[in-house]
């Protein structure tokens, strides 16, 4: 293992002082708890939006604090989930009278931390389960997983609580883009978490993982490895086929690295997924290309289709200011 590391139990306190450093304009950085939060602070009567989850997936979620998206995000360990503390500190020094929108990834860790802490918040509070993950049946033990559509979810409705929308309407607008959006992943490698120092699972020359999630786990199946076409045509069908799209409906097409990917690559996968929705009668009329929601430093890519109205296309193209993710301001 070769990493830019002094040491794993350092690690993330050195990134998240250099995060804040690097971007001290937009994000402050509280060290105990952990959590990142806006360097303004929350408009009276907004709404608070706060999401968090573990560490190695990013930007995903402390590049997406700032205008138009994230009042907080609790970063916890590489691929851990954050503690209830953490939540509960975030909320606290974000609220404003607006109440607290927590977007919560579905995971175990996730789900059930978040929880707690909403169980002893004393605020008005709700949440919205991200599961966009289609590689898993809707039967699956514990749900579908949230991966690169919780994005999506954030940026539409950070855009609809900074123009003052409500609590209700904040939680009823992020279900209503998690319904609409569907994700699916393949691993052309394992990635390497540093306190193991070694790749999560192996994987042959000639062999891929198809339906991956964003920890570094194996997908739903190990295929052998094929053209960029006919992995792209996988992922898309899959895609396709959950969401049933009518013909002429406008979409955004988000095609998310996950971490060790160029952007040579994922620009021609954006092609080829632009191309068969295209096909299919879809209008992508947004889209987003890049490293966004990672698995620190695997070599693959995940697919997201986003169906769209026209307030949605509004609030997509609102003004946001974060690290990660910026346009209008």
């Amino acid at each position: 293992m070769k990493k830019f590391i002094n040491s794993t139990d350092t690690l993330l306190d050195e990134s998240l002082r250099g995060f804040a450093r690097a971007h001290a304009d937009i994000i402050q950085f509280n060290a105990q708890p952990h959590f990142v939060r806006r360097i303004t602070a929350t408009a009276p009567g907004k709404v608070a939006l706060i999401s968090g989850g573990g560490s190695g997936h990013e930007p995903l979620h402390t590049g997406f604090v700032g205008r138009g998206m994230l009042d907080a995000a609790c970063p916890g360990q590489i691929f851990t989930s954050p503690t209830p503390d953490q939540m509960l500190a975030a909320a606290q020094t974000v609220e404003n009278g607006g109440g607290v929108l927590f977007i919560v990834k579905n995971y175990a860790g996730d789900v059930m931390n978040f929880e707690i802490a909403s169980e002893i918040l004393d605020c008005p509070h709700e949440t919205v389960l991200i599961n966009d993950d289609v590689s898993l049946p809707r039967t699956h033990s514990t749900g579908r997983r949230g991966v690169a559509g919780t994005l999506i979810v954030e940026k539409i409705v950070g855009a609809a609580a900074e123009n003052s929308a409500d609590l209700a309407t904040c939680k009823a607008l992020g279900e209503r883009v998690n319904l609409a959006t569907a994700s699916m992943g393949v691993a052309l490698s394992s990635c390497t978490v540093p306190a193991l120092g070694k790749p999560t699972f192996t994987i042959g020359d000639n062999e891929m993982e198809m339906g991956v999630g964003i920890h570094g786990e194996r997908g739903r199946e190990t295929m052998a490895l094929a053209s960029a076409t006919e992995i792209v045509e996988h992922l898309a069908q899959a895609i396709d086929e959950e969401l049933k799209p009518q013909k002429g409906q406008p979409a955004l097409l988000h095609i998310n690295g996950f971490g060790a990917t160029p952007l040579m690559e994922l620009h021609l996968v954006y092609d080829l997924a632009a191309s068969f929705f295209e096909k299919h009668g879809i209008n992508i009329c947004r889209s987003l290309v890049g490293n966004y929601t990672t698995s620190l430093d695997m070599a693959g890519c995940s697919v997201t289709l986003t169906l769209l109205d026209d307030e949605l296309i509004h609030l997509w193209d609102a003004p946001v200011h974060t690290a990660a993710l910026r346009w209008g301001c």
